[in-house]
């Protein structure tokens, strides 16, 4: 049962000679399953990036050829899965870099619009005390000192407004919403009608009769930026304090697989509680293993495949195509009988169906704890031939001293087979590369890690981020949602997130309000008695 393995196309047609034309005939048909299985959930995938180069491409990089049998566990990136597009294929690539330009153009514009605003918003206060010197400087009272202090008060605010706005409004974005950020929006409404409003006034109150007071100038000018520093203030309080009091209880549910995670988030709109949802997925969730959920389908169709009915009675003539006969209404009742037979034998299969799973499972468990243990020892082997010198050792030895990534090369071919065998039993497979083991091993050398550390990535799942950006990253999540998604959660609120395997189902339930209240117990009161008894001991 160890010695079991999954072959590529390349071992099956080497093999395929020495058997039987019979046996030839089922390998072929279990071949071109296979590969129409890889086939589709490669074009699932194909908006993400092609991933990296498996051992067997080691040679061209110039790296020790190691175990053949390594490019053979990942079926899904063969010469057919990976050049094979349909039409589909072709028309959802299309749509997916229309909506890519789409959505970079909306957000240039909108960063384009933020900066135009702020730089009229950081200009107009001092718009406001440069063009009464250019316009009239002969009719100007003289202010003194007076002024230099307001000049001082508005560079250092100007520069406070300047930080605080650039801290707040001008950091990377780290999603794309669907909908504007209503309250953004909000606030910057608010800053241009502001700004539109104090200009007006200075046009109608002094441009237009050429106040003297430079003084009451400078003063208004001094105003303004007084407001815009409690504007920023109120967006800060809407922006970012607001959230921040948890409300919502929310149930993140996986459709593939059923995993659930529970988070609390705070008054939210549908799609900024979509984005932190987001990225608690990516830093919370196990990556997801299309693999491990393919068991259930195969061993159904296994079962369903292994029922043959026989004709005992002698053939039936095939049925023509010219009209009713009694061949026609033979061969229509022989394929009802099968129809029906097929149907009894699978529902007796359906009654001893958890036996057979019982079994599986235990046979399944069996294997992964037998390879784990080959692999452990394999491991503690090959960390054994390692050994990290010191600097006086490095002095006299300098030929046969090697950097990290020599070390991870040298170990790696005796840890290679049962590492791989490893992870194809648990169906990992794909989502680790030779160099991405190699990376990872000569990091744990570096390091000065043990054993043990350098296998807990593979012994256990980890989260979804610490598996290479090319199999994890969605380039896309669609939003999908019965009420708007500018509008805030409620009890009750169920939305959708999905991308091209899988979705995640979110519901939301409002934390309820708790009622306290004190009871005072005075301490003199804990006074207590002994109560003897004729069968005690004291």
């Amino acid at each position: 049962m160890d010695t079991e393995s999954t072959y590529s196309g390349y071992s099956y047609y080497s093999g395929r000679s020495r058997g039987s034309h019979r046996h030839g005939e089922r390998s072929r048909d279990r071949h071109k399953s296979r590969s129409k299985d890889s086939r589709s959930e490669k074009s699932v995938t194909i908006n993400t990036p092609p991933a990296e180069p498996l051992l067997g491409d080691s040679s061209v990089r110039g790296e020790p050829v190691q175990d053949d049998n390594w490019g053979e566990t990942t079926t899904a990136v063969t010469g057919t899965s990976e050049h094979s597009l349909s039409q589909e294929d072709i028309v959802r690539i299309t749509k997916d870099l229309e909506d890519s330009v789409g959505l970079n153009c909306r957000r240039y514009l909108t960063r384009t619009l933020a900066v135009i605003l702020g730089i009229l918003v950081l200009l107009t206060p001092l718009a406001f005390l440069v063009l009464p010197h250019l316009l009239w400087p002969d009719k100007l009272q003289p202010c003194g000192t007076a002024c230099e202090g307001l000049y001082i008060s508005v560079a250092f605010k100007l520069l406070i407004l300047l930080l605080a706005v650039w801290g707040l409004f001008f950091r990377p974005p780290r999603a794309s919403l669907p909908r504007v950020f209503a309250f953004r929006a909000l606030l910057s409404v608010l800053v241009l009608l502001f700004v539109i409003s104090y200009w007006l006034f200075y046009a109608v109150r002094i441009l237009e009769v050429k106040d003297a007071d430079y003084q009451g100038i400078v003063q208004y000018a001094v105003s303004l930026v007084d407001a815009l520093l409690f504007i920023h203030y109120l967006a800060v309080v809407l922006l970012e304090l607001r959230q921040l009091q948890p409300c919502f209880s929310v149930c993140v549910t996986r459709s593939t697989d059923g995993e659930t995670r529970h988070y609390n988030l705070g008054q939210l709109s549908i799609q900024r509680a979509a984005q932190a949802i987001i990225e608690h997925y990516y830093s919370d969730f196990p990556v997801h293993n299309p693999a491990l959920l393919s068991a259930s389908k195969s061993r159904a169709a296994k079962h369903l495949a292994g029922l043959k009915v026989y004709n005992v009675d002698g053939e039936f003539p095939a049925a023509s195509a010219e009209g009713p006969g009694p061949g026609n209404n033979a061969a229509a009742g022989l394929a009802h009988s099968q129809s029906r037979a097929m149907i009894a034998a699978a529902a007796r299969r359906r009654d001893t169906g958890h036996n057979e799973l019982y079994y599986e499972e235990a046979e399944h468990e069996r294997r992964v704890r037998k390879r784990k243990a080959r692999l452990v020892v394999a491991v503690e082997e090959a960390f054994t031939h390692i050994k990290r010198m010191q600097e006086e050792e490095q002095k006299k030895s300098p030929g046969d001293v090697m950097d990290p990534r020599e070390a991870a090369q040298a170990i790696f071919p005796s840890m290679a087979r049962a590492l791989q065998k490893y992870l194809r039993t648990t169906k990992q497979q794909h989502c680790h590369s030779m160099e991405s083991i190699q990376q990872h091993l000569a990091f744990c050398i570096t390091n000065n890690m043990t054993p043990k550390a350098f296998l807990e990535s593979y012994l256990t799942p980890g989260p979804t981020l610490q598996y290479s950006r090319d199999r994890w990253l969605a380039r896309h999540w669609t939003l999908i949602s019965e009420a708007s998604v500018t509008s805030g959660l409620r009890d009750g609120s169920v939305f959708l997130l999905k991308c091209v395997d899988f979705s995640l189902v979110i519901a939301a339930k409002r934390i309820p309000f708790v009622q306290m209240s004190e009871e005072y117990i005075d301490p003199k009161s804990h006074k207590f008695v002994l109560r003897l008894q004729s069968e005690t001991s004291v």
